[in-house]
């Protein structure tokens, strides 16, 4: 790898120099809080739907809802995928202070919105700046961290999607009754609006992108050329997976346990459990990937989570137990997804990582479409219990399958 001083690179002529803060504090606080920003925002669609279509506010039916929610994830998965090749020719403090600001000006609009056809339209591009701010920041950060504590330092960030979305449920519950559900989205662009500055003096370009600067464009294709053509298809495979789980539990999670018997009350709560378990299994994952080895955990990561999903499938008289084994689905569900974007961090050239994650997350963002429609399908056609959980469980087999095809070791960078 050949090195550039920073002075003649052309990432670096608007940065904080790299080399002053090499593991400076504010790189970590500020990549959660962008992770957190987002994790509101990709929320607070849903806790406002209930009332767009109660009151019809812009004109909203249940149709025109579910229009928004999904656009919403296409535009996601769209920014997803286009801002790869942008990160890594223009750096990754720039994209990712672009992508704050523009879903943060889009989301304060949508508070105006007069009509849904215009709400929908502003949440599809607000979905291009959001789906532009994760591998972003999973970029920034795996280059950020100690070397062998990649995983550790990704899992950690992402704990932040889950602080915005518990942060955008307890909102909601005030904010709504007394202020109306426009002030969520107000909230919600403020936030970001007010970060954006701060990021500007604070959030120092990425060392390992000064030092191996693009100097010409990236291409999305490089990704997918000699033997990283095996390593990607295996890491979108598992990364649809991934995020057709995440969603597709979080959505469903409570409808199907009413359908198995237990009480609404009962199904909110296991809702809130798994998402606790969510931020227990970052946790833990980090911490032994960087022990263990990324894949072998990864793959246990999924084994376990496939066995958790099919057991939820037996009718649990215990209520101890019930809890238990969703805590427990939820800890390896939720990171088993952040850990194939640890692994995709590690086996691709530092050029093409921006791609390689963006082409990740954008995959995956088209499974978590996926994973409310499977979901939704089965409560339609009155088989949402049992077979809801055989169906998740089966995702997480074919990704623990997707993921063995994958190699361990870094890959080189793909000839011209």
């Amino acid at each position: 790898m050949t090195s550039s001083s920073p002075s003649s690179s052309p990432a670096s002529s608007s940065t904080v120099p790299a080399t002053d803060h090499p593991r400076s504090l504010w790189p970590v606080v500020l990549c959660w809080l962008a992770v957190a920003l987002e994790g509101y925002d990709l929320v607070v669609l849903g806790a406002v739907i209930p009332t767009l279509v109660r009151t019809h506010a812009l004109g909203f039916t249940e149709a025109s809802a579910t229009s928004a929610a999904t656009i919403g994830l296409v535009g996601v998965g769209i920014g997803a995928v286009a801002i790869g090749p942008l990160a890594d020719r223009f750096g990754r403090r720039t994209t990712l202070i672009g992508s704050i600001a523009l879903f943060s000006v889009l989301t304060l609009a949508m508070a105006a919105a007069p009509n849904s056809t215009l709400f929908i339209a502003l949440r599809f591009l607000a979905g291009l700046g959001l789906g532009a701010c994760l591998p972003t920041a999973l970029a920034f950060m795996s280059e950020h961290a100690r070397a062998g504590r990649s995983g550790t330092a990704m899992t950690r960030m992402m704990t932040g999607y889950h602080a915005g979305a518990v942060l955008t449920a307890l909102l909601a519950l005030y904010l709504i009754p007394h202020l109306g559900w426009r002030s969520m989205f107000v909230i919600g662009g403020i936030a970001g609006l007010l970060t954006v500055p701060v990021m500007w003096a604070k959030l120092p370009e990425s060392r390992t992108y000064t030092e191996t600067v693009a100097t010409e464009r990236v291409r999305p294709s490089e990704v997918v050329r000699g033997r990283l053509l095996r390593v990607s298809l295996g890491l979108w495979a598992a990364s649809f997976c991934g995020l057709l789980l995440v969603y597709g539990l979080n959505t469903w999670l409570p409808t199907i346990m009413g359908a198995a018997g237990y009480s609404l009350d009962a199904g909110l709560g296991l809702l809130l459990t798994l998402n606790v378990g969510a931020v227990l299994g970052l946790v833990l994952a980090g911490r032994i990937s960087d022990a263990r080895g990324t894949k072998p955990t990864v793959l246990a990561w999924f084994g376990v989570a496939a066995v958790m999903l099919a057991l939820l499938s037996i009718r649990m008289e215990n209520t101890l137990l019930v809890y238990g084994a969703v805590l427990a689905a939820g800890i390896f569900v939720f990171s088993a997804q952040v850990l194939v974007y640890a692994f995709v961090s590690q086996l691709y050239p530092a050029r093409i990582r921006g791609t390689a994650l963006g082409m990740s997350a954008g995959v995956g963002r088209f499974g978590a479409i996926a994973g409310p429609f499977l979901g939704g399908a089965l409560l339609t056609a009155g088989i949402a219990y049992p077979w809801g959980f055989y169906a998740f469980a089966a995702a997480a087999l074919i990704a623990l399958l997707a993921l063995l095809t994958v190699p361990s070791k870094p890959q080189p960078a793909p000839e011209a």
